[in-house]
């Protein structure tokens, strides 16, 4: 069950959010935040998410993603999913950002910018080619944000995705 957000009757100033990689003891926080962006996203019918799922799949033997959590002040107030991607043509990994999200309460306050940056310090210290990420064409305040950020919208190229049934009968076509 998603927890109602928590309000803050007094403001977090700038300087008391903080980021930091999540561990094991994340899960709970890293599920509310998936639960979160789920509800934002009008798509609370598709998650599956569980905290055995995630114990497993961000902190098992072979880790599929990292999650970057952001806090104000001690409150947990978003986070970032990501996971290494690899460019052919640069010949060098890069960083794919699953997902991106700021609790409602917590909105303005720069932490969307400060979790962004912080991938990229990532993308540059591991000697990484690019970050990349997906937006919903509906999520105007999204776009208007990267875009402020500089990114560039990759209009050439669209998106293509094989789940469910259809992801098995392909599969059956290998055999």
């Amino acid at each position: 069950m998603l927890l109602p957000p928590r309000r803050h009757t007094v403001p977090i100033p700038f300087q008391d959010i903080r980021l930091r990689p999540a561990t094991i003891h994340d899960v709970p926080t890293i599920l509310r935040c998936i639960r979160g962006l789920a509800e934002y996203e009008r798509l609370t019918h598709e998650c599956e998410a569980t905290e055995a799922l995630l114990e497993a799949s961000l902190f098992g033997a072979s880790p599929a993603a990292e999650v970057t959590l952001a806090f104000a002040g001690d409150e947990p107030a978003g986070f970032a999913l990501w996971f290494r991607s690899y460019s052919t043509f640069l010949a060098r990994p890069g960083v794919y950002l699953e997902d991106l999200f700021v609790f409602p309460e917590f909105r303005g306050r720069g932490l969307g910018r400060k979790l962004l940056g912080s991938l990229a310090r990532t993308v540059i210290e591991r000697g990484y080619g690019r970050l990349e990420w997906a937006v919903l064409d509906w999520n105007t305040d999204a776009i208007g944000f990267y875009k402020s950020l500089g990114a560039q919208p990759m209009s050439e190229w669209t998106t293509y995705r094989v789940t469910g049934e259809a992801l098995r009968i392909l599969s059956d076509s290998a055999t």
